[in-house]
């Protein structure tokens, strides 16, 4: 569909505020409807849902989705997990971790996971039960929090841009799409921070440059 600018509270940091897939749009409680409505419709989404994790509206860094299933932060309340299975209509779990912030250590599409050292070894099954694809463990440009300097889709992905060539050729057979450099936001190379994406429509951060709008572009085949 296409790759649109956008805000969050006034914050070019739209990542920590919501998540996405092909299907369902996940924003805080509060949020005006006439702005999801609008996000809907850039991200080419049927659904929306509203939540919260841990009573905040953190919902980028303590979440992580694709078209299988939804994993929470182990902080997430119960009542929190009943309304996203219900309104999600997905698969919903924990990850049994002492790192509350799952979606700043794991990153994956419909193809696989990338995890951080961080995360315990236990959780690849549950990543499989959950989630529905295999993980593989690594670093990228000496960065643990993998989750947030590599975001991908099912047509694309975009890395720190200190990766090194060896680290974009792994992350590429694991998630199975190709990946380039970037950058969000002017310049910030911790892209999930920035990104909103699916499969269809890419939406960035306000401040994110018509340079880094054209590599967004090309990258996630918009």
């Amino acid at each position: 569909m296409g790759i649109y600018k956008y805000a969050f509270y006034k914050s070019p940091n739209i990542g920590i505020f919501a998540k996405c897939n092909d299907g369902i749009l996940i924003i805080p409680y509060g949020f005006a409807e006439t702005k999801s409505g609008k996000l809907m419709e850039y991200l080419g989404t049927d659904n929306v849902v509203y939540t919260s994790i841990a009573g905040t509206r953190l919902v980028g860094p303590m979440m992580v989705i694709n078209n299988n299933g939804i994993l929470v932060s182990s902080i997430t309340s119960d009542e929190e997990i009943q309304n996203l299975r219900h309104e999600s209509k997905l698969n919903v779990e924990r990850i049994k971790s002492r790192y509350t912030a799952i979606g700043n250590l794991i990153t994956v599409n419909d193809n696989g996971a990338i995890i951080s050292p961080f995360i315990e070894e236990d959780n690849k099954q549950v990543i499989r039960d959950v989630l529905g694809v295999p993980s593989e463990m690594m670093t990228i440009a000496d960065f643990i929090q993998v989750g947030s300097v590599l975001v991908a889709t099912d047509s694309g992905a975009v890395i720190h841009p200190n990766a090194s060539d060896r680290e974009i050729e792994y992350a590429s057979d694991i998630l199975k799409v190709d990946i380039e450099p970037a950058t969000i936001n002017g310049g910030i190379p911790f892209l999930s921070s920035g990104i909103i994406a699916n499969s269809k429509s890419v939406v960035v951060g306000s401040m994110t440059s018509g340079p880094e709008l054209i590599i967004l572009s090309r990258i996630f085949k918009l």
